[in-house]
């Protein structure tokens, strides 16, 4: 499965990439990841065409964006995990716990280029993440809800990050959108949507329509649209529990309303759905292709790099 020729095609797809396609919107079309994953049904065959080990420390990865033929990881690294209170201390229902905020750069054949440190203090958790064609946006937040973020942005050929600003409240993840430079996140369980300019003031906070799916990872894709992975938790017959996973297009302009929706019935080598965290979609020629990280790094195998691709009809 990882054979150079393999490899070289999804290379080659970083030059076709939905995420960095710049001249979408002025056609009055969407681009072809939008159209493409639209097109998909229950029954859309997606093929597993690689499994790359990532042969770094990624801790719990969280949010993937595709950079020409760079890859950009978010990953939260936990020193001391979070304790619940018996009761709510100050309005919270367990300690901040302590951790470090990485963003990590790496080839698409899995090998870190950089470590970039973001977050502050107890403010540790990276989310969800995107490509505006300029910079990559990360949010950091505590690791507990209705708690605090900063929302950084970060120049991929330099390396810089710059706080963009705060929201008081736990933001799991950001998406811009190229169109209007309004900033999209969010909450904790993604049951709240935000709205905010690029300066960090809020518009909107509304209640997620779907009840279906709480989103990790969500990208830009075009004419004021957001591609979001996720999963829900659900307990089976026996008790145990289920992830199920899926993927689904939203409107920006419309109060993020629901476009399109599919189930992704596909499983990690540790067991969890694959759009369980980090997630991106790009077109190359016929084909569409899932980026997806489903894995933490302390798990048996690792964290491994999983792609799928769909013939587009």
């Amino acid at each position: 499965m990882r054979s150079k020729t393999l490899l070289a095609t999804v290379m080659a797809g970083a030059l076709l990439t939905g995420l960095t396609v710049a001249g979408a919107d002025a056609t009055g079309r969407d681009d072809r990841v939008a159209q493409a994953f639209g097109a998909t049904t229950r029954s859309t065959a997606w093929s597993q065409v690689a499994r790359i080990p990532l042969r770094f420390p990624t801790y719990h990865p969280q949010g993937f964006a595709l950079v020409g033929d760079l890859i950009f990881l978010s990953s939260v690294e936990v020193l001391e995990a979070p304790v619940p209170y018996p009761k709510p201390v100050d309005g919270y229902d367990r300690s901040p716990g302590k951790g470090i905020g990485h963003l990590f750069v790496m080839d698409r054949q899995g090998n870190l280029k950089k470590d970039i440190r973001v977050g502050e203090g107890t403010a540790y958790h990276p989310g969800g993440i995107d490509y505006d064609g300029e910079n990559v946006w990360v949010p950091a937040a505590e690791y507990r809800p209705n708690s605090r973020a900063i929302v950084y942005k970060v120049n991929p050929k330099t390396y810089k990050v710059t706080e963009q600003f705060r929201v008081k409240d736990h933001v799991g993840g950001v998406v811009r959108d190229r169109r209007t430079g309004l900033v999209h996140g969010v909450s904790w369980g993604s049951r709240t949507l935000f709205e905010w300019t690029a300066s960090g003031k809020q518009l909107a906070a509304e209640a997620n329509q779907s009840h279906l799916l709480d989103y990790q990872d969500c990208d830009y894709v075009s004419r004021s649209k957001q591609l979001c992975g996720g999963v829900t938790g659900l307990p089976t017959a026996t008790g145990g529990s289920y992830e199920l996973g899926g993927l689904a297009l939203l409107d920006l302009k419309d109060h993020n309303r629901i476009l399109h929706e599919i189930p992704f019935p596909a499983f990690s080598t540790a067991g969890h759905s694959v759009t369980r965290n980090a997630v991106a979609m790009e077109v190359d020629g016929t084909k569409l292709r899932l980026f997806t990280a489903p894995d933490d790094g302390e798990g048996a195998s690792g964290t491994e790099l999983l792609i799928y691709e769909s013939p587009i009809s």
